[in-house]
C-alpha cells in the first residue's frame, strides 16, 4: 500500500505550483508528454503485452469478459493516437484565467469571476490505458494535479505510462502533478482525504461509482452505467434508422455510449424491425424483445425487466415496441442512466420534444450515440462522462476541470462606507470582463 498522505501532500504542493504557471509552460509539458509517448512506444506495447497475456488467461478461465480485454489492448498505432490526443489537448484554448462575469460595484471597485483549476483530482478508472493518458493531459492543461488509479488488469501498462509521463513533464512542471497508486486498499485511503483531494472522477460499474459516492465526502464527478437508447420514430427514414442502429450498437460494443435498448414506434415496427434485425444479426448481435417483437421478427429471446436495466457492453440488444413518443420518453427517463439518448425522425416537432424532455447529459437527433465522446465533440479528450447535475455534464473536458474564483479590485473601499446613514450606493453596473485575468508581466521594476 502506498503512503497516501505523502502522495496527497506532494500532489497538493504540485497543484499550487502548477495553477499559476502560464499556458506556454503547460503546453510545453504536454508536447514533452506526446514526444515521450512516441519515443517509448515499444516499451509501452511491451508492458501492455504482459497485461494482455494475463488477461487472456483470465478470459479463458471465465474470470474476465472479452470486452474488458478489448479495452486493455494497446498497439503501436494506439500509442500514436495517444500522442496525437495529447497534442490536440495542447492546441485547445487555455481554460484557466477566463473571465465569465464582470461587475462595476462602484467607481474604482471592480469584480470579475475568473476560471481556476480545481486543484487535486483523483481519477479511478477501468482497464483502458489510453484513459490514463487522456486524464493526465487534461489535468496538466487545466493546471490540476492528478492521482491516478487504474484497474489491476492494466498494472504493467499504467506503470510504464506514468513513469514515461512523469519523466517527460519534469523539466516543465512539477513531476508530482502526475502520480499513481496501484493497490485496491489505496482507493479507500484516497476517499478519506477530503482535506487534500478536491474532486474524485470514477469510471466503472454502477456499483463501483455508488460505492465511491457512499464512502467519501469528496465531490464525485462521473457516471455509472451507460444504458443508452435509440428511438426509431414513426417518421424515421428506415435506411437511416437501420444504419444508426448498427453503428450505435456495433461500431464498438464495449463502451458506455453504445446503445443497449432499441425503442421502435409501433407504426414503424413492421417496416423497420425485419431490416434492422438482419443487419444486427449479420454483426453477430443477439436480439431480445418485448411481447410485441416476436410478432414482427422470428427467433427473438423474451426480454425481461432486467434487460431494460442492463448495460451489456456486448453483442446483445433489447428491443421494445412502443405506442408513441410519450411512451418512448417515459421508458428512457425510467430506465436510462442519463448518459446518451437518440431519436431518429424526420418530424421536427417530435425531435424537439425528445430533445427537451429526455433527461440525459447528451440527447441526439438523427446521429449515432457513439458521437458522445470528448474527442469527437472537439474537447480534445475527456476525463469521463458525467451524468450528475453538478458543474459539468456529458463528456468532461477542460471546462469540467476548472471552477472559478472572484477577483475584487478596489482602491481602499470599506464596507462601512456603504452602510448606515448617508451610505454610499452601489453602482452594480455590468461590465465586459477582460478575456483573461492574467497579470501583466510585460513590465517589471528593477
Amino acid at each position: 500500500m502506498a503512503d497516501i498522505d505523502a502522495i496527497c501532500a506532494a500532489a497538493r504542493e504540485a497543484a499550487l505550483a502548477l495553477a499559476p504557471m502560464p499556458e506556454e509552460t503547460r503546453n510545453s509539458a504536454l508536447e514533452a508528454m506526446a514526444a515521450a509517448l512516441e519515443a517509448e512506444s515499444e516499451a509501452i506495447t511491451s508492458a501492455n503485452a504482459a497485461d494482455v497475456a494475463a488477461a487472456e488467461k483470465a478470459v479463458a478461465a471465465g474470470e474476465m469478459g472479452e470486452p474488458l480485454l478489448k479495452r486493455l489492448t494497446v498497439t503501436g498505432a494506439k500509442v500514436g493516437e495517444m500522442a496525437r490526443g495529447v497534442r490536440a489537448v495542447a492546441a485547445l484554448p487555455d481554460p484557466v484565467g477566463r473571465t465569465s462575469f464582470g461587475m462595476l460595484m462602484d467607481e474604482g471597485l471592480r469584480l470579475t469571476r475568473v476560471a481556476c483549476p480545481l486543484g487535486v483530482v483523483a481519477a479511478i478508472f477501468e482497464s483502458r490505458p489510453d484513459a490514463l493518458v487522456q486524464i493526465a493531459s487534461l489535468c496538466v492543461k487545466s493546471g490540476n494535479a492528478v492521482i491516478l488509479k487504474g484497474g489491476r488488469e492494466a498494472l504493467q501498462s499504467n506503470r510504464a505510462l506514468v513513469d514515461i509521463l512523469r519523466r517527460a513533464i519534469s523539466g516543465h512542471v512539477p513531476e508530482n502533478a502526475v502520480q499513481q497508486v496501484e493497490a485496491r486498499e489505496d482507493v479507500a485511503a484516497l476517499l478519506s482525504r477530503d482535506e487534500s483531494i478536491d474532486m474524485i472522477i470514477p469510471r466503472g460499474s454502477n456499483e463501483f461509482v455508488a460505492h465511491i459516492k457512499e464512502h467519501s465526502r469528496i465531490p464525485v464527478l462521473g457516471h455509472a452505467d451507460g444504458i443508452c437508447h435509440l428511438f426509431v420514430d414513426r417518421a424515421a427514414d428506415i435506411e437511416m434508422a437501420v444504419n444508426l442502429t448498427v453503428d450505435s450498437k456495433t461500431q464498438y460494443v464495449a463502451v458506455c455510449n453504445a446503445i443497449e435498448t432499441l425503442l421502435v414506434h409501433r407504426e414503424a415496427a413492421a417496416r423497420f424491425l425485419p431490416v434492422a434485425a438482419k443487419a444486427l444479426r449479420d454483426k453477430g448481435v443477439e436480439l431480445r424483445g418485448c411481447e410485441r417483437t416476436p410478432k414482427i421478427i422470428a427467433d427473438v429471446a423474451v426480454a425481461t425487466e432486467e434487460d431494460w436495466t442492463s448495460e451489456y457492453l456486448d453483442k446483445i440488444i433489447a428491443i421494445r415496441v412502443v405506442d408513441d413518443l410519450d411512451e418512448a420518453i417515459a421508458h428512457i427517463n425510467k430506465y436510462g442512466s442519463r448518459h446518451t439518448e437518440a431519436i431518429v425522425t424526420s418530424d421536427e416537432a417530435a425531435a424537439r420534444a425528445f430533445l427537451q424532455r429526455v433527461d440525459a447529459a447528451t440527447v441526439m437527433w438523427n446521429a449515432s450515440t457513439r458521437f458522445a465522446d470528448g474527442y469527437r465533440f472537439g474537447l480534445g479528450a475527456e476525463v469521463g462522462i458525467a451524468t450528475d447535475k453538478i458543474h459539468a455534464r456529458g463528456p468532461v473536458g477542460l471546462e469540467g476541470l476548472v471552477i472559478y474564483k472572484y477577483h475584487l479590485i478596489g482602491e481602499g473601499q470599506m464596507v462601512s462606507d456603504y452602510e448606515g446613514e448617508g451610505a454610499r450606493p452601489f453602482l452594480h453596473r455590468p461590465i465586459s470582463p477582460p478575456t483573461s485575468s492574467a497579470p501583466d508581466t510585460s513590465r517589471r521594476d528593477g
